[in-house]
């Protein structure tokens, strides 16, 4: 298993932890817009994501990141080096939170935390590859292009009622992030992908 993912989910953990009896922590790493726009706290554009609400939060993060991170690690290390799942991951973080940035970056009350930009791109980097893999989604195993539908279609949908206090608008981005990414670094996923779908197996 590669090194940097298991540093990510190392620290990951800690951190959460950490924050989870340390509010003061929490405080310092959490994304809060004007933190970023009037201190110029710009690391709170990834920290973010080292700190989550819970532990059933971190626990899904994490798990979720382990078996797909295993599969796509090796993926983007070849194209880009020893650190490029790393650098793939950190920019998932990034672009899958600016766009909530930039909405609330004068909203003193908004907050967000928690990988799960950044899992999504790892998750929608590995559909790109096997389309129709089996994945389990509480214990439901389905297909993984069918998962990936569900799961854009629900994040559109509450992101737009903006009730749960959940960050659907990274998941989403996330996504997109992870599906550009790898088309990007790897033009041929995309007919890879294609030629896929048109030959679905369950």
């Amino acid at each position: 298993m590669s090194l940097v993912l298991i540093l990510i989910l190392a620290v990951t953990c800690i951190v959460s932890f950490i924050a989870f009896k340390n509010r003061q922590v929490m405080d310092d790493l959490i994304l809060w817009p004007p933190a970023v726009a009037r201190k110029r706290e710009y690391y709170r554009l990834l920290t973010y994501g080292l700190v989550h609400a819970d532990g059933t939060h971190l626990f899904f993060n994490m798990l979720t990141l382990f078996f797909f991170g295993r599969a796509m690690a090796p993926v983007y290390n070849a194209s880009m080096g020893i650190f490029g799942f790393g650098l793939f991951y950190l920019g998932g973080l990034l672009v899958s939170i600016l766009p909530t940035y930039l909405k609330n970056r004068n909203n003193s009350n908004y907050y967000s935390l928690g990988a799960s930009g950044a899992v999504s791109a790892v998750l929608f980097g590995y559909i790109l590859f096997a389309p129709w893999s089996q994945i389990l989604v509480l214990v439901i195993p389905m297909p993984a292009i069918i998962y990936a539908v569900l799961y854009t279609a629900y994040s559109i949908y509450m992101d737009r009622r903006g009730q749960d206090h959940v960050n659907h608008s990274a998941h989403l981005w996330g996504a997109a992030y992870g599906v550009v990414f790898t088309i990007v670094m790897n033009p041929r996923v995309l007919p890879h992908f294609l030629a896929a779908l048109s030959q679905p197996h369950f």
